[in-house]
């Protein structure tokens, strides 16, 4: 297949995010990760609840499913584990902590971003994982101005607290390391491990680090002729 791109790689690395997930609701954020959710919910991850983002569950073309009104995500769902969201982040720590509220000193910050928006209920309570379609040190800084996601220093003893893995235009990165530290988990193809170093401002432990996994035949042709026949995926990750 030589006509796989970055792209699709990157949405092979999100819909990774969700294999062995069981019956779980997927909330991915961006373009890129919903393509993923949605080829595993076509492949590996059949069992994967699907939403509209207001109240219904749905297929991977917009079929409901079924009816899951908002109260009942926030009573029954966000609180017990059984939800795995992938947001965006504007920067990222060695401590698995995000930031998309505010950039600069907390009194005065040089620029106002969303808020903390629903960063700190989601990473205590489900499986949180991070899409950066632009891996940079601006992004993957020693320290976030402002926790918005509750990273490992000081939620290691929440029940369902667990940041899994951040996928970007580069690679895909954990923190399962010793203590939690951050590890590059694999590079896409034409990424060497001393780039994404270059762009990341804190030490990786790059011990297992391997090639992330291309597409299978099947799976090319399901992101290029039925989830994304319009290759809109290659503006997210040119």
């Amino acid at each position: 297949m030589t006509d796989v791109t970055r792209a699709d790689y990157a949405v092979i690395a999100c819909a990774e995010l969700f294999r062995g997930a069981g019956e779980i609701v997927a909330s991915p954020m961006g373009f890129i990760p919903a393509l993923g959710a949605k080829l595993a919910r076509l492949t590996f991850a059949p069992d994967l609840l699907l939403t509209d983002g207001e109240a219904h569950l749905v297929d991977r073309d917009g079929v409901i499913e079924g009816w899951q009104p908002f109260r009942k995500v926030l009573d029954t769902v966000v609180p017990h584990g059984k939800r795995h969201v992938v947001m965006g982040a504007n920067q990222l720590d060695r401590e698995g902590n995000q930031n998309i509220s505010a950039i600069g000193p907390h009194a005065k910050p040089t620029k106002q971003l969303l808020g903390l928006r629903g960063g700190p209920g989601n990473t205590v309570n489900h499986r949180t994982s991070y899409w950066v379609p632009r891996h940079s040190r601006r992004v993957f800084v020693d320290r976030v101005d402002v926790v918005s996601g509750v990273g490992y220093a000081p939620a290691n003893s929440l029940p369902y607290h667990d940041v899994y893995r951040v996928v970007t235009n580069l690679g895909v990165l954990d923190f399962g390391g010793p203590d939690h530290a951050p590890r590059l988990l694999s590079t896409h193809p034409g990424v060497s491990v001393e780039e994404v170093e270059a762009a990341t401002s804190f030490p990786l432990d790059t011990s297992i680090t391997e090639p992330t996994r291309p597409p299978t035949d099947a799976e090319h042709r399901l992101i290029r002729e039925v989830l994304d026949p319009k290759s809109l995926r290659g503006q997210e990750v040119p």
